[in-house]
């Protein structure tokens, strides 16, 4: 006879991600047989997707865990964050509109704390803000949170006790709800990026949480340059890019390459005829931003945000401006204070790029990567949208072949060569 608990299994598999390892073995086969998913599962490059199972009345169940973990921000650089499931940003949360909810969160911090759901429609009491709507969760308790979602979009998951710490060490997430009847262009490749910034003195770990405006170290997914994943693509593939800010600072995300129309916000969808073409997306904080854009351009695309220091790694901002200024006649004395000092900075700063000097320990170079043609320069909320012809494999997408002719190089270095082969006909 056919089994009633794996049809029901089956049938909620068709309207999201489901976690099947807590099934017997036929019923896992069941499932993964008819995981005919109605939507483009979403990717949190450099993160993961939260996993759930789904209780007996139909509620997908979610388990979260807050509390301190050794977060990497780049190879190099290591620091003490507070996270969910001991990461940060926090797992994306992936459902459907119209699904029940049944969160469970475990305080492991050493404060109390509580999770706001971002942007969502639900009861008062499950709205997440510490005092306000609900006690707070104390060390050691779970606290169980249940509401079903009414909409669909890019929504975030947060602290809302204590925010000024527990956000500045890593507590957020996004919690994305793709819709019951979805319209439009079939999506190929979905990525959400939270956008974030620190301030970690170099030498140390643990992220000033009292600093308002002045940060060294900005961050794709709590990963800066040459830290962050590179966002892969196959040409022609239509492409969402949702962002997510809860940090201090507004961010203008810039992609080479291509425009892209900015389709919704936190709020909700926007029409058609209301969507504008840009090559620049402002997120700020408390907001959402999501964008789409075929990608029929196939190269190495950067994708950065355009505030000048936010593409680079930690700096001292309180440096002399020594642009222009010889220091030839001072640099043995300074060295003489400071014994292995370089004079920098009179020509910009570029040489940073090629020198890589060491700096403080778990401090990133200011400039870091290397590209097909050389160190990239940059660091920070930078990464590379990689377009490819006939992808095979999104986890190896190779350097992209340039076509013959379509680099730019250096003029001399094409005059020396014709000026030799102009001798060498000569001769003959």
């Amino acid at each position: 006879m056919f089994n009633i608990k794996i049809f029901f299994v089956i049938a909620v598999s068709l309207f999201g991600f489901i976690n099947i390892s807590y099934l017997h073995a036929e019923e896992k086969k069941q499932v993964i047989q008819n995981q005919n998913l109605p939507y483009t599962p979403v990717i949190t490059p450099n993160g993961s997707t939260m996993p759930w199972t789904l209780d007996k009345d139909g509620a997908k169940v979610f388990h979260i865990t807050v509390g301190k973990c050794q977060h990497e921000v780049a190879p190099g650089m290591v620091i003490n964050a507070w996270c969910y499931n001991g990461q940060t940003p926090g797992p994306t949360i992936e459902v459907v509109e119209g699904d029940l909810l049944r969160i469970y969160v475990k305080n492991e911090l050493p404060e109390g704390t509580a999770v706001h759901w971002h942007g969502i429609f639900l009861p008062n009491g499950m709205d997440g803000v510490s005092g306000l709507n609900q006690k707070s969760i104390e060390q050691g308790q779970t606290f169980k949170y249940e509401f079903r979602m009414k909409q669909h979009g890019t929504f975030m998951y947060h602290s809302h006790g204590d925010e000024m710490v527990q956000m500045g060490l890593g507590t957020m997430g996004f919690l994305i709800s793709h819709p019951q009847n979805p319209t439009g262009p079939k999506i190929d490749r979905d990525f959400a990026i939270f956008l974030n910034e620190w301030f970690v003195e170099p030498g140390t770990k643990t992220p000033n949480t009292s600093i308002m405006t002045d940060f060294n170290i900005f961050t794709f997914n709590s990963r800066a340059f040459p830290g962050t994943a590179p966002l892969v693509v196959k040409t022609g593939d239509r492409v969402r890019v949702r962002f997510g800010n809860v940090g201090q600072e507004s961010h203008p995300i810039h992609l080479h390459g291509f425009a892209f129309n900015i389709v919704s916000t936190h709020g909700g969808d926007i029409p058609l005829s209301a969507q504008w073409p840009e090559t620049t997306v402002v997120t700020f904080p408390g907001q959402t931003r999501t964008v789409e854009f075929v990608a029929d351009a196939p190269g190495d695309w950067a994708f950065h945000c355009h505030r000048r220091h936010h593409p680079m790694n930690a700096m001292g901002h309180d440096a002399a401006n020594v642009l222009g200024v010889n220091q030839d006649d001072v640099k043995d004395k300074v060295r003489d204070l400071v014994p292995g000092y370089m004079a920098m900075g009179e020509n910009g700063m570029d040489e940073m790029n090629y020198m890589q000097m060491k700096g403080p320990e778990n401090t990133l170079p200011m400039m870091g990567g290397q590209g097909q043609f050389g160190p990239v320069g940059m660091g920070g909320m930078f990464t590379v949208l990689m377009v490819r012809d006939n992808l095979k494999d999104y986890e190896k997408p190779g350097d992209y072949p340039h076509p013959k002719g379509t680099v730019s190089e250096s003029i001399e270095q094409n005059k020396k060569d014709d000026e030799g082969s102009g001798k060498d006909k000569k001769m003959h």
